[in-house]
């Protein structure tokens, strides 16, 4: 059985985390509508917060945001039972409304995720998840982020989407299945974790070969591989689009607090056929609609929408290729997460030719221009660190000096929390910052 939404009417109740939300809530209406005004505030100042956003959970009703003394008014065709608000920087609370009028207060707590990272592999092993988890007692990791649909197109669990395409990878090459992913996750939020789901989206050799008419072409017609082989799905493919929609709406209701979605751009090739012109704003149109459309589907979840991008877009003023102008994700997203892996950076930065030999400066520099060059908070950004070996320089590994390097450069620049990209899943706490 799919369990419930964790911020979804179960019986009686709404969870709402140990957070109350809403001060002032106060219903009116017709027979044909109604209204329900409120205001959210910071569960520790007491300040009302501006631009927060308030859904009516499990309603297909449009989402709005608080103005700038936190209040709001959703106007919905009827009365839902529960409604939900975030916030970036916020646990998102959620709460049950009641016939008539209520005087309850809705607050969000700040909070800054710390995140590592787990696969399709690293989910499903106990070994893995019992060392990740570990982490909790001595150091500041408090969030997992988990593969939901990984780089190979497989899934930790048995996925309903995947398999009415006909895509269903979940347990491909070994990779173990997770039959009560649900419960796991439930388990993990009691004892505090805030979750996030990585579903890698364009990327996708399963859909590729299930939907070969879906999938990115090269120069002669036949379908593209990247460096390693795999099909991507052209995302100018709007039913490409839906399905992996299907996959995030899993998710939301699976549990996760936030859904990240990877790979969320064009192949970085010049020699490919695609369904549309491969121009600039044709790219960028389809990866923002995309986004767009996501935000729209999981607002009645009221789950926290993220995207990956890569590291260079942060600098570059056009698309980078791929669809990714970091100018145009502010309004689809709640978080945007740059991978600022400084082997990433080939090229380095101007004044940093090597940055291996000064990661914080990559994260600090690359935080402050996308903050300038979008005018968002630091708040709206919460960057991919580097915690695996270097690949493009000296190959070194990164252990705790780096590592505390790049998390020290992203919590001065105010970002929401950061996130440690390991392949294989490993951390060692001696590396990373200690309680």
């Amino acid at each position: 059985m799919t369990p419930m939404p964790r911020h979804t009417p179960q019986g009686s109740g709404v969870r709402c985390g140990g957070w109350c939300a809403l001060a002032g809530l106060l219903l009116y209406g017709t027979a044909s509508a109604v209204s329900l005004t409120g205001q959210v505030r910071d569960a520790v100042t007491g300040a009302p917060l501006a631009g927060a956003t308030v859904v009516a959970l499990q309603a297909p009703a449009e989402s709005v945001h608080t103005d700038t003394q936190g209040r709001f008014t959703l106007s919905l065709p009827a009365l839902p039972a529960a409604i939900g608000a975030r916030a970036p920087g916020y646990r998102q609370a959620s709460m049950p409304v009641q016939a008539g009028s209520a005087t309850a207060r809705l607050v969000l707590q700040p909070f800054q995720p710390h995140a590592v990272y787990l696969s399709v592999y690293g989910i499903g092993s106990a070994a893995l998840r019992d060392a990740a988890l570990v982490l909790r007692e001595r150091t500041t990791i408090n969030a997992l982020v988990i593969d939901t649909k990984g780089d190979r197109g497989m899934t930790p669990y048995r996925s309903a989407a995947r398999d009415a395409i006909g895509a269903s990878a979940q347990v491909g090459d070994g990779a173990p299945q997770a039959t009560d992913l649900g419960e796991r996750l439930a388990a993990l939020h009691r004892q505090g974790w805030y979750l996030i789901a990585r579903i890698v989206v364009f990327k996708d050799e399963p859909l590729a070969r299930a939907h070969p008419e879906w999938s990115v072409r090269d120069a002669a017609g036949n379908p593209w591989h990247d460096r390693e082989g795999l099909q991507w799905i052209d995302p100018f493919v709007q039913a490409a689009w839906s399905h992996n929609l299907d996959v995030a709406e899993e998710a939301a209701r699976l549990g996760f607090d936030e859904i990240q979605f990877d790979y969320v751009r064009f192949p970085d090739a010049s020699d490919v056929r695609l369904r549309a012109p491969n121009t600039r704003e044709a790219r960028v149109a389809a990866i923002t609609g995309f986004l767009r459309a996501a935000r729209r589907r999981l607002d009645p979840y009221n789950v926290y929408v993220a995207a990956d991008i890569f590291g260079y877009v942060c600098w570059n003023l056009d698309d980078t290729q791929i669809g990714q102008q970091i100018e145009q994700l502010g309004i689809p997203l709640d978080y945007i997460s740059p991978m600022l892996y400084p082997s990433g950076f080939t090229w380095g930065l101007p004044g940093c030719r090597r940055p291996t030999d000064d990661p914080g400066q990559i994260v600090a520099r690359s935080l402050e221009e996308a903050k300038r060059r979008t005018g968002l908070p630091g708040a709206r950004f919460r960057p991919w660190l580097q915690a695996f070996r270097d690949y493009a320089f000296d190959h070194k590994e990164f252990g705790a000096e780096q590592i505390r390097a790049q998390t020290r450069a992203a919590d001065q620049a105010g970002s929401n929390g950061w996130m440690l990209w390991n392949p294989r899943n490993q951390y060692d706490a001696q590396a990373l910052p200690q309680r």
